[in-house]
C-alpha cells in the first residue's frame, strides 16, 4: 500500500515536471509573468510601498508625541541626607518616572505641505510604476514577436531547402538522361549547401530569440522555453488615418512620462512652501509629569535624650542664670512605601513654546534657493520632455506609417516573384532555363518570402509603439 502510494505520488510529480517542461508560453501569458517576476518591475513597487510609508510618517506629524522615561541610580559616598540636610557618608538610591507630550501647534505650514507633498510622491511613484510596466511589457512584445519572425524566417528557408532538394532529385534524373549537363546538377547541390548553412544560422537566431525573452521573464531553462504558434494578423493601418499631432494631444493625457514630469513640478512646489515654512515662527505645546521615590531613612519622632537631657541655649541678662531646653533624640525609620513616595512626590508642567528664526547661518534662505532652483529645473523637464514625446510620436508615427508602406510593397513583389519563378519552374522542366538561371529566380522569391515576413513583423510592432502613445494598452496587441 504504501509503495503504492509513493508510486503515485512520484508519478504525479513527474506529470507535473513535465507539464512545466513543455508549457508554452502565449503572449498575454509572456507579459503578465513579466510584471510579476521582473527584477525593474519589483524594484518600482518596492519604491511605490516606501512613498506610502512617507506618507504615514507626514501624518505622523500632526498627532502628539508621548514619551515616556525611567531612571534609577546608586549614589555612594558623600550625600546630602534629604531627611536632615546634613551631608552623610551613606549609599544612596534614587527612582524616578516621567512622561511628556508635545505637539505642533503652528510651524509655518510645513506640516500640511510636507502632507501634501507625500501625497504626490506616492502619485509619481505610481506613474513610475506604470511606465515601467509598459515598457516592460513593451519588450516583452518585441521579445516575442522577434521568435515568432526568426521562426518564421527558419520556415521559409526550411521550404526552400525542401523545393531545393526536390529539384535536386529532378535535375539527377535529366542528367543522368544526358537532358541537362552535370553543371546544372553542381549548380542545385551548391545552392542545397548554402541554404543548409542559412538553416543553421536561422535555428541559432531563434533558440537566441528565446534565451533574450526567457531572460527577460526571469526564466532560467532555457532549454524547454517555448512559446505558443500564434497567428499574427497584420492589423488595418486606422491609427494612420490620424494626424501626428492628435496622436501626440492624446500622448500628452496618458503617457506616464509627462504625468511624472507634471507631479514633480508639484512636488518641487511643495518642497519650495516647506522650505519657506521654515523662515516663520514656529508654536509648540508640552506637557510634562514627573514623579520619585528615594531609599533614604525617614524620622519617625522624637524621644527625651536621657544623657544629655537639657541643652544650655542662653542665660538671663539680668542674673546671668543659664536659660536651658530639653534635648530629644530622632527615631529613624526605614524609607516610605515607594508607591506612597510617587504619589507625594509627583508634579505636572504644562506650557507653550514660541521659537522665532531670525538668523541662523544663511540655513533657511540657502534652502529656500535651492527649493526655487529645482522647481525651475523640474519645470525645465516637464517642457523637455513633452518636446521628447512630441518627437517620439512623429518618429513612431512616419516609422509605423513606412513599415506599412514596405510590407505591401514586399506582398506585391513577393506575388510577382511567384509568378516569376512559376514561369521559371515551367521553362526549366522543358529545358528551356539552365539551373543558374532557375537558382536565381528561386533565390530572388526566397527573398521576398523573407522581407514579407520581416516587413509583416516591423509593421506589427512598430504600430503597436504607436497605438501605445495613443493610449491603447500594450495588452490589447
Amino acid at each position: 500500500m504504501k509503495k503504492s502510494i509513493i508510486a503515485i505520488f512520484i508519478s504525479s510529480i513527474t506529470v507535473i515536471s513535465v507539464q512545466a517542461q513543455n508549457k508554452k508560453w502565449t503572449l498575454r501569458q509572456a507579459v503578465d509573468y513579466a510584471l510579476i517576476n521582473n527584477i525593474s518591475v519589483k524594484q518600482s513597487e518596492l519604491n511605490y510601498e516606501n512613498t506610502k510609508v512617507d506618507k504615514k510618517d507626514a501624518f505622523g506629524n500632526f498627532i502628539p508625541s508621548l514619551n515616556g522615561s525611567a531612571s534609577h541610580q546608586w549614589s555612594i559616598g558623600l550625600n546630602q541626607n534629604i531627611t536632615t540636610g546634613l551631608l552623610e557618608n551613606q549609599t544612596v538610591q534614587f527612582t524616578s518616572v516621567g512622561l511628556n507630550s508635545n505637539l505642533t501647534v503652528f510651524d509655518g505650514l510645513r506640516n500640511i505641505n510636507t502632507l501634501r507633498r507625500a501625497n504626490l510622491a506616492i502619485l509619481a511613484s505610481q506613474y513610475r510604476l506604470d511606465k515601467m510596466k509598459d515598457d516592460i511589457s513593451l519588450s516583452i512584445v518585441n521579445a516575442f514577436l522577434q521568435i515568432v519572425f526568426n521562426r518564421e524566417s527558419l520556415n521559409t528557408i526550411l521550404y526552400q531547402n525542401q523545393l531545393t532538394a526536390e529539384q535536386e532529385k529532378r535535375t539527377k534524373e535529366l542528367v543522368d538522361a544526358g537532358s541537362l549537363p552535370k553543371g546544372d546538377l553542381l549548380d542545385v547541390q551548391a545552392t542545397d549547401a548554402s541554404e543548409k548553412q542559412r538553416i543553421i544560422v536561422a535555428e541559432n537566431n531563434l533558440k537566441l530569440s528565446k534565451i533574450a525573452l526567457a531572460q527577460l521573464m526571469l526564466i532560467k531553462d532555457y532549454e524547454n522555453f517555448e512559446i505558443q504558434d500564434e497567428e499574427f494578423i497584420v492589423p488595418q493601418p486606422v491609427m494612420l488615418a490620424k494626424n501626428p499631432k492628435e496622436i501626440f494631444e492624446s500622448a500628452k493625457e496618458n503617457r506616464s512620462e509627462i504625468k511624472i514630469a507634471e507631479t514633480d513640478v508639484k512636488v518641487a512646489e511643495k518642497d519650495l512652501a516647506i522650505s519657506r515654512g521654515a523662515s516663520y515662527p514656529q508654536l509648540n505645546a508640552f506637557y510634562g509629569y514627573n514623579t520619585r521615590a528615594s531609599n533614604s531613612e525617614t524620622i519617625a519622632g522624637f524621644i527625651p535624650d536621657t544623657n544629655n537631657p537639657f541643652t544650655q541655649i542662653g542665660t538671663v541678662e539680668s542674673t546671668g542664670e543659664a536659660v536651658v531646653a530639653p534635648n530629644f533624640q530622632r527615631l529613624v525609620g526605614g524609607p516610605d512605601n515607594i508607591i506612597d513616595q510617587f504619589t507625594r512626590n509627583d508634579g505636572h508642567s504644562f506650557g507653550f513654546q514660541l521659537s522665532i528664526p531670525f538668523f541662523n547661518g544663511f540655513q533657511t534662505a540657502n534652502s529656500i534657493k535651492r527649493s526655487k532652483v529645482s522647481l525651475e529645473r523640474a519645470k525645465a523637464q516637464l517642457e523637455q520632455d513633452k518636446l521628447d514625446l512630441e518627437s517620439n510620436v512623429y518618429q513612431a508615427y512616419y516609422d509605423a506609417q513606412g513599415a506599412y508602406r514596405s510590407y505591401e510593397s514586399a506582398q506585391k513583389a513577393l506575388t510577382a516573384r511567384q509568378e516569376a519563378f512559376k514561369y521559371s519552374s515551367q521553362r526549366y522542366e522543358v529545358g528551356l532555363m539552365n539551373a543558374f538561371d532557375y537558382l536565381q529566380a528561386k533565390t530572388a522569391l526566397e527573398t521576398a518570402e523573407s522581407e514579407v515576413v520581416r516587413s509583416k513583423f516591423d509593421y506589427i510592432f512598430k504600430l503597436k509603439v504607436l497605438e501605445i502613445f495613443f493610449g491603447v494598452p500594450v495588452n490589447q496587441l
